[in-house]
């Protein structure tokens, strides 16, 4: 049986399998495998960050075209708005493709922290939303108001009422003009998945219902009722089921229509924050609903309460910044070595007289067939633990024990490659030792830390071999020196790859999904740098490949963590001749993945 990992749950038909290759399914549909030897052409070797503005305008386009389709079947009176987070993916390599397709959609940016504020004010395109989340100091309420000043169209969604006090203290003492404002409500509604503790009455943020009435009454206060335009709730990311949402689009809509009724007559959005779910699990669907029946959901929920209420219809806006972004990266990871490689025949010493085990498993291997390959299997394995006791009580000695454990490996590979997949499952439950260990040239830490944090599945699959049936259940190592920097093999969601040589040909693989978080939230454990990021667009049908940012170099990486570089070019210079010093300079110089190896393997 040969394996497509869950391709049909995760990919979205962004990715596709075609004569045993990993395909991107737009345009001339180029082989993943064909983009790394383009780029490894120009000596980028270590790991890849492949990025794919196609993916993430086809996913705009898809948001806006589903809701609007809803709101024309619905008759709906509001409009559809979004903004795309910027702590979900920051990095300009994504972001400027995103507002440049965004323009046509009005699309814009939201912003949780002052640097975050001075990307959007920079480079949202004039006129498309911003909105701003997250606690504010007054410098940051400032930025709004300059913001405002600049042309933006910039919400500042209040948290709590010092902010509210804040603005209208900045709104004193500069005499501009007021940003719209948005009232970010606590709502008793939660969310579903893995993060819905962010939404729910004991969450972070919001205003209770008592402090609505206290901002509404000091906005009075201070004539700036007509500056309310939007409120905001977040009931959690990735929600799994739709449920959560349309109690919680009923609780907010009473709240929108009872402001509108108050008096605040420019109120005339509902935001309801992200929550759109994406697919990491490669061995089930965790998302119940659809794009379509989302949009559904929120149209049909808040017209019906504005028709109660005898309100307008809200505008809608969304900031789902995973559904955007998470499918439009991939990272590329080149295996390095498989820790079975000293456990190969030709690493078998017997003796001209050997210990009788040993002389069995031998025989076991010499006359395995499909029929007994489960019981000689079961048999090394039984002979092997004899043959430890027999070493720890010194009656073999060390190259006994090396040939032991060569000819039990080689059994048990002889017996996987005589059983079918489905029959592997169950050889796993048997043994550790029929796990096979995959070194990869990557840190988990940097580039896939929402594994190593808080347990985030991404799909993984091999971008070549896919014709073949893997046989080797996997454990995958990253080059780390911390125990943590690996993936188990999980009986429950098996990963199986294939058995393959590595002196021979070179074997890649691909983790999906990997576009929302992941980036920033890498960290330099052992200083290890970003992987090398490049885009991959297509233009007259051909692949081209934009804006390479290379790893960074040793050197690089030591000043960023605040070393005085130039010290240390000092210290290691003395006492070492010249051309000794300047091979030192070289590695100081040199892109801190594993680079060299691959004279090895080329």
């Amino acid at each position: 049986m040969v394996n497509n990992y869950g391709i049909d749950i995760w990919s979205d038909d962004n990715f596709i399998i075609e004569d045993g290759l990993a395909k991107i399914n737009f345009d001339c549909k180029p082989t993943l495998i064909s983009i790394v030897k383009d780029i490894r052409k120009q000596d980028f070797k270590g790991p890849l960050l492949l990025r794919f503005p196609h993916i993430t305008k086809k996913q705009i386009n898809t948001l806006f075209d589903v809701f609007n389709a809803s709101i024309n079947e619905y008759n709906y009176k509001g409009t559809f708005n979004a903004v795309f987070p910027l702590k979900v993916n920051q990095l300009p390599n994504f972001i400027h493709p995103l507002v440049q397709e965004g323009k046509k959609f009005n699309y814009g940016l939201e912003a949780g922290s002052k640097a975050e504020l001075i990307i959007a004010m920079t480079y949202n395109n004039l006129g498309s939303p911003i909105t701003v989340n997250g606690f504010k100091d007054k410098e940051m309420i400032h930025l709004g108001f300059i913001a405002k000043e600049m042309g933006h169209n910039i919400t500042l969604i209040i948290e709590g009422l010092n902010e509210l006090e804040m603005i209208i203290e900045v709104l004193k003492e500069t005499k501009l003009a007021c940003p719209n404002i948005g009232l970010r409500v606590r709502l008793h509604s939660g969310g579903s998945g893995l993060w819905a503790k962010s939404g729910g009455i004991n969450s972070k943020f919001g205003l209770t219902s008592t402090e609505i009435l206290e901002a509404y009454e000091l906005m009075e206060e201070n004539d700036i009722v007509d500056s309310l335009t939007m409120i905001h709730f977040h009931i959690g990311s990735a929600m799994n089921s739709i449920k959560p949402l349309k109690k919680a689009l009923r609780e907010s809509g009473h709240i929108y229509a009872e402001l509108k009724n108050l008096g605040a007559n420019n109120l005339s959005s509902i935001n309801i924050g992200g929550g759109l779910a994406v697919e990491y699990n490669a061995y089930e669907r965790t998302r119940f609903y659809s794009l379509s029946e989302f949009a559904n959901d929120v149209i049909f929920t808040l017209k019906d309460i504005a028709k109660q209420k005898g309100v307008d219809e809200p505008n809608i806006f969304t900031e789902s910044g995973r559904f955007i972004s998470a499918a439009s990266t991939v990272l590329i990871t080149p295996v390095l070595e498989l820790f079975s490689s000293e456990y190969e025949l030709d690493h078998l010493k017997l003796k001209e007289t050997n210990p009788p085990l040993i002389q069995e498993l031998y025989d076991l291997h010499r006359d395995m067939t499909k029929k007994t390959a489960y019981e000689y299997m079961h048999d090394s394995i039984d002979h092997m633990e004899s043959l430890l006791t027999l070493f720890d009580l010194g009656y073999i000695d060390l190259q006994d024990r090396s040939n032991a454990e060569i000819l039990t490996h080689q059994i048990i590979k002889k017996a996987i490659s005589l059983l079918q997949i489905d029959d592997y499952g169950e050889l796993k439950k048997l043994d550790e030792n029929i796990q096979e260990k995959y070194l990869l040239n990557f840190s988990l830490f940097q580039s896939l830390p929402d594994y190593w944090g808080i347990d985030q599945e991404f799909p993984i699959m091999p971008i070549t071999h896919l014709n073949e049936n893997p046989t080797r259940s996997a454990s995958l190592w990253d080059i780390t020196c911390d125990s943590d920097g690996e993936i188990p093999f999980d009986l429950k969601k098996p990963l199986y790859l294939h058995d393959v040589n590595l002196n021979k040909e070179d074997y890649f693989l691909g983790f999906f999904n990997v576009g929302a978080y992941q980036d920033t939230l890498g960290m330099k454990h052992n200083l290890f740098s970003h992987p090398t990021e490049v885009n991959i667009v297509f233009k007259d049908g051909k692949v081209v490949l934009e804006k390479i940012l290379e790893s960074q170099k040793i050197i690089d990486i030591l000043e960023d963590i605040d070393y005085d570089t130039d010290e240390i070019k000092n210290i290691l210079s003395k006492n070492l001749k010249p051309d000794i010093y300047k091979d030192l300079q070289k590695y100081l110089n040199e892109n801190s993945y594993l680079k060299t190896i691959w004279s090895y393997y080329e």
